[in-house]
């Protein structure tokens, strides 16, 4: 087995120390940060879902801030045109007989592309952004250049609904879902919140767009002779189970698989490195199908000391844990002794856990737990 070198290791150490200042910054979101790690040194790009002030921009924003390169954040619209992302044509050039852009300032030359509300992109844009997105190369009339976007991360609060965005959607290779964070957690979110706004919180160090080519091209040297096999069976499996796996996006799930291995420091893959594949999803039904099959796979895997933090985390909702937890409450809302203030933290947490509830994909078991969350909301409202 090949091992890390002594000049790999500092460039795998300064991506971990950026993720993990994301992580201390923005609470509870540890998950979306390491699949930005991923999505940064594979060369991929990222799709995240949520509702508004869930984070995202913020999160983004502070990658960027740390990621030493060049930065393009657009939120689009139904009405944005191709010059608001790749620049106007050159008026100087244009008077010469040369359709020529002018991309300063522009997606074109940025290293990290953020698209905010992506799913409104329109027709006008639409074959543009995917060559972009699918290539990295810009094309425009007789122009055509290479992109130097490590990475484009999309954003939406709603999945595609119509085949012209489905194929925008396809070329996020992984997708996340981005949540209010835990009750339980709202003071440390609070706190880091607030050093991020008074801007308190220590100077890190980033990370250049070289040391980010550099780890992209490392991708490549990882070995994944070992887990090929049982790679070919999950992939088989998934597909059986009706998730719409292409052979296009099994390769290039490859290079992602290959990222986990490189950021634990590792020449070879495991297969717990696998644990990526969770998030390939394409409804918010899938989730849970496509997290039980690849789990069951990667827990055919003793624990390995230098496998990814993510392989063992599970963010889907446990209806067990949840009906169990609801119980426990319920009991403590009896308590004569229960004061206003622990009354109040009974209502907030139950909020949260309604939520999650939306993401339990069974019917019965959904049901199954919203009978005692509805139970305990009219106890609350009565006893109020």
């Amino acid at each position: 087995m090949e091992p890390i070198t002594s000049t790999e290791a500092p460039l795998i150490d300064k991506l971990n120390n950026v993720l993990q200042h994301l992580k201390e910054t923005f609470v509870g979101k540890d998950d979306i940060i390491d699949l930005m790690g991923i999505c940064l040194a594979g060369r991929e790009n990222l799709f995240l879902l949520g509702p508004p002030g869930t984070a995202k921009s913020a999160m983004v924003r502070e990658l960027a801030r740390l990621l030493e390169g060049k930065t393009f954040e657009y939120l689009l619209t139904r009405f944005t045109e191709p010059n608001e992302l790749f620049g106007p044509f050159d008026i100087r050039r244009l008077r010469e007989g040369d359709l020529v852009t002018n991309t300063e300032g522009m997606l074109p030359e940025a290293n990290l592309v953020f698209l905010d509300e992506l799913l409104n992109a329109n027709s006008a844009i639409l074959n543009s952004l995917l060559m972009a997105l699918n290539e990295k190369i810009f094309r425009r009339g007789k122009e055509t250049r290479q992109l130097p976007a490590l990475i484009f991360i999309g954003a939406s609060n709603h999945l595609p609904e119509d085949e012209a965005l489905q194929a925008l959607f396809d070329r996020f290779l992984l997708r996340v879902r981005c949540e209010n964070v835990d009750p339980l957690h709202l003071e440390k979110v609070l706190n880091a919140g607030w050093q991020l706004e008074q801007k308190t919180s220590q100077q890190h160090t980033g990370i250049t767009a070289a040391d980010i080519q550099t780890l992209q091209r490392l991708t490549t040297t990882v070995d994944l002779t070992a887990i090929r096999p049982t790679y070919i069976m999950l992939v088989q499996q998934l597909r059986n189970a009706g998730v719409m796996l292409s052979d296009r996006r099994a390769v290039k799930l490859q290079r992602l698989i290959a990222t986990s291995a490189l950021i634990c420091k590792r020449k070879t893959a495991i297969l717990s490195d696998m644990w990526v594949l969770r998030y390939i999803w394409d409804t918010e039904e899938q989730q849970e199908i496509i997290a039980g099959i690849v789990n069951s796979v990667i827990r055919e895997e003793a624990a390995h000391p230098q496998q990814h933090p993510r392989a063992e985390a599970n963010a889907l909702p446990d209806a067990e844990a949840i009906y169990k937890e609801v119980e426990q409450m319920s009991v403590r809302l009896d308590s004569p002794a229960l004061s206003g203030a622990e009354r109040a933290q009974i209502g907030d947490r139950l909020r949260y856990l309604n939520g999650r509830c939306e993401w339990i994909s069974n019917e019965t078991q959904r049901n199954y737990v919203l009978q005692p969350i509805n139970a305990l909301w009219k106890k609350i409202t009565q006893s109020a």
